[in-house]
């Protein structure tokens, strides 16, 4: 797989290590993590201000933090590192979901996770459908919704959308493919119902 390479501005010079490369070799040397920082938090910080934009920062620090400090837990074996970040991110924001339904009795979430769907609903680009998206993500199971925007919005394959959720890579690509059929058969019927493009 080809390392991500892309830097943040102002960053010194990337010098195209791997990113399972570097990694592994943070487990022992802490500044081999800067790099990874840099190449990944525009995409870990785009994922979290969709989910959560009111906390995106301070979702992204903690995430870092998170990443660091079990860094050795990596395994190349498993994944990329890219989809171990992912994964991480993702286990952040799960907590930050359920200390946001035990801060606020009565909050929008299902116990496993909280998906805030209004926060979501207000990133959406088809505005006119986005209620109806909403409701019909929102059913699909959780495993399916995360994958399916784990492949849309993050532009994760569905190799790493599988290790970020820790599922094999052909059961991700089965519920990818219910998650896609479900969502386009519904928004087929919706046309010919409405006569409104889908």
């Amino acid at each position: 797989m080809t390392p991500d390479r892309r830097e943040e501005p102002g960053g010194p010079p990337d010098d195209g290590e791997a990113d399972e490369a570097l990694l592994t070799r943070a487990a022992r040397d802490g500044s081999a993590f800067e790099t990874l920082v840099r190449r990944h938090s525009t995409a870990l910080h785009g994922y979290f201000a969709r989910r959560a934009p009111e906390a995106a920062d301070d979702l992204l620090s903690e995430c870092w933090l998170q990443a660091y400090t079990t860094r050795r837990g990596f395994d190349a074996g498993r994944g990329s590192a890219r989809a171990w970040l992912f994964g991480v991110a993702r286990n952040v924001l799960s907590t930050h979901w359920r200390r946001a339904v035990h801060r606020s009795v009565g909050s929008p979430g299902d116990g496993a996770g909280g998906d805030c769907w209004e926060a979501v609903d207000a990133r959406l680009d088809a505005a006119a459908l986005a209620p109806e998206l909403r409701r019909r993500l929102a059913d699909l199971p959780a495993d399916e919704r995360e994958l399916l925007l784990l492949v849309a919005w993050e532009q994760l394959s569905p190799t790493e959308a599988a290790a970020a959720v820790g599922v094999p890579a052909g059961t991700a690509r089965s519920r990818l493919h219910r998650a896609r059929t479900r969502l386009r058969d519904h928004l087929r019927a919706r046309t010919e119902l409405t006569g409104e493009p889908a």
